[in-house]
């Protein structure tokens, strides 16, 4: 039996994968599932670059401000919730497009990953964060590098929620993340998935991601990130995010505003650079020309579908 036909449009973050993805959708009866780890969040709309209403320009979008900054949220939760999304669209008799640049979430589902769902340790948590703000991240870092070299090279030194989370993963079942998805690929895909991925010259990507940060600015994102910071008790995992972990050292006078800013931007740089690697990787993308015009890479994508 044909397996249904899916479509994912990734690429690293201001390489113009909304605008590409809301007219393909639009020429091809489509419906949009976020493929955004920060995206989920409400309240978090500027920094994330969520989609705005007009935006969207009608399309149905899945799996975008659902879930609250101080909740948690894996990636079997996003999964699992992708899934039924997909499910929903096809019934419809419409297009699946899987649209966004967290390279975890695009691998679970077209690698058919099963990520266990680890119980969460409060107690051990808490002694990680303790240790962060102690001895300093790099100790967790060094901790997480022996435990599993291979998950860690792709990941920041200053990623504190993934540095975390491969030392919660073993903590939690005794393998590292690595063994866990060498083991869980072996379950067979369920959808023929199409990928695609936006390609950039370097430099104008950089200058592409410097001019969305100062546009974030100009919007209010600094009023955003206060509203979150006092809304919610707990410090929210969320606000580890890019742009609002630098926000949050701004309000606590750790920087300037102007440091504030170049951090940003040069954060999502490195950002950018790790996210082309991660797609890289992936055999069966199809790269894009980013500087293209969008109906010359919908007639890219149209024709591997037929």
């Amino acid at each position: 039996m044909q397996k249904q036909k899916v479509i994912v449009i990734c690429g690293p973050t201001a390489s113009g994968k909304t605008a590409l993805s809301i007219e393909l959708a639009k020429q091809i009866n489509g419906e949009i599932v976020s493929c955004d780890s920060m995206q989920i969040y409400k309240d978090m709309d500027i920094g994330t670059a969520k989609p705005t209403i007009d935006e969207m320009q009608g399309i149905k979008h899945y799996l975008i401000d659902f879930v609250l900054p101080d909740q948690r949220y894996s990636v079997a939760d996003f999964k699992n919730d992708a899934k039924k999304a997909i499910k929903e669209i096809l019934e419809k008799g419409k297009t699946p497009i899987i649209v966004g640049g967290t390279g975890l979430y695009v691998d679970s589902l077209i690698y058919e990953i099963e990520y266990q769902d680890t119980k969460f340790d409060e107690e051990y948590r808490n002694k990680l964060e303790r240790i962060a703000d102690e001895e300093g991240l790099d100790k967790l870092y060094e901790e997480a590098k022996k435990i599993d070299e291979k998950a860690i090279e792709k990941i920041s030194k200053n990623d504190k929620k993934r540095i975390l989370r491969i030392l919660e993963i073993y903590h939690a079942t005794g393998k590292n993340k690595t063994q866990q998805e060498i083991e869980s690929r072996k379950k067979e895909v369920e959808y023929d998935y199409h990928v695609y991925a936006l390609n950039w010259n370097r430099e104008k990507l950089y200058e592409r991601i410097n001019k969305r940060v100062d546009i974030m600015i100009d919007q209010g994102l600094i009023d955003e990130v206060k509203t979150v910071y006092e809304k919610y008790s707990k410090f929210p995992t969320a606000m580890q995010g890019l742009g609002y972990k630098e926000v949050v050292e701004y309000l606590e006078n750790k920087l300037t505003k102007e440091e504030m800013i170049e951090k940003i931007k040069q954060e999502t740089r490195r950002y950018a650079k790790r996210q082309m690697t991660w797609f890289r990787k992936n055999k069966q993308t199809i790269w894009l020309d980013g500087e293209n015009k969008i109906q010359n890479n919908i007639k890219i994508i149209l024709e591997g579908l037929n």
